[in-house]
């Protein structure tokens, strides 16, 4: 039985974010059941700090620094990320009251959305396509033909591939409305 490319890479990437989502609510309900609500306005700084630190990664895939492995500190980026998106998405709950958090939030699930993009998808779908031309290479198939039934795999993936070109603006954008979400909580605060 053949199975496709939206159900076999898209539906885990799905359920993925879909488990962060739901995570987000569980925690947030639970918050509230015990009123413990001012737990969660706190918890966008230690998610801030997770997802700073997720930038090892992209400060070694750019040789800005020299220590640790590529393929560990994908594995940390990817996890401190979901953590700190995660407890974000917490902090935010349902209780935002202006325009720029909002913003800031919004653009966060982009950034999390794209980069879960290229982790989940693009490198799966490669092999997926891959694998499925090898099969109907060896069942003697015309180029052709392998074509014709490969075209809405092939042009999934070639949507997926465009996701760098939205991560790394997104990721810019979701930076400056963090930090001026930050530094405007700090004069609210009266921090500075």
């Amino acid at each position: 039985m053949e199975r496709s490319l939206i159900r076999k890479e898209v539906t885990p990437f799905l359920i993925m974010f879909g488990s962060l989502i739901v995570t987000t609510m569980i925690i947030d309900t639970l918050l509230h059941q015990f009123e413990l609500v001012w737990i969660g306005r706190y918890l966008g700084i230690p998610g801030t700090i997770l997802i700073l630190l997720s930038f090892f990664y992209s400060m070694r895939k750019r040789k800005l620094i020299q220590f640790g492995k590529p393929k560990k500190l994908l594995i940390l980026h990817e996890t401190l990320t979901w953590m700190g998106a995660l407890m974000i998405l917490v902090h935010a709950g349902i209780h935002i009251y202006a325009i720029l958090p909002w913003l800031a939030l919004m653009t966060m699930l982009i950034n999390v959305i794209s980069g879960m993009t290229g982790k989940y998808l693009l490198d799966r779908s490669r092999r997926f396509l891959a694998e499925k031309k090898m099969g109907y290479l060896q069942q003697g198939l015309s180029e052709e033909m392998i074509e014709k039934k490969l075209f809405w795999d092939a042009t999934t993936f070639d949507l997926m591939k465009k996701w760098r070109a939205v991560h790394l603006p997104i990721s810019l954008a979701f930076a400056v409305l963090g930090i001026t979400h930050i530094l405007s909580i700090f004069l609210f605060w009266e921090w500075i």
